[in-house]
């Protein structure tokens, strides 16, 4: 089993910034791939990054790449999305979520944060 516990998020205004965590505990070493999702009521999920662990390579969804960027820190089992340049349409419930095997991009994740809101306002 793992655990993610998120943080972060908030509003702010266009063009600014914010940093999602990720603090990952349990059977860590079991992770294979971690990934950012978000979702706006009423809409589906989507992806807008993940890292694959042993590698460390990163994907972005087109939109974001640019702003977005993850990082991880492997002592304290923590990953990260620093977001800048902040667009209203980046308004989401953000969510971090982890898997064990398979590919990266997918929304077959198998452990989820509890989701934090960021709301960026024009």
């Amino acid at each position: 089993q793992v655990q993610l516990v998120q943080s972060g998020g908030g509003s702010v205004q266009a063009g600014r910034s914010l940093r999602l965590s990720c603090a990952a505990s349990g059977h860590t070493g079991s992770m294979y791939c971690m990934g950012w999702f978000r979702q706006v009521p009423g809409k589906e999920r989507e992806q807008v990054a993940c890292i694959y662990t042993g590698s460390g390579f990163i994907v972005y969804r087109d939109s974001v790449t640019g702003r977005f960027t993850v990082s991880r820190d492997n002592t304290a089992n923590t990953l990260y999305l620093q977001m800048n340049n902040l667009k209203p349409e980046d308004t989401a419930i953000y969510y971090c979520a982890a898997r064990s095997s398979g590919g990266c991009w997918t929304n077959e994740y198998t452990y989820w944060g509890q989701g934090t809101q960021v709301t960026v306002s024009t």
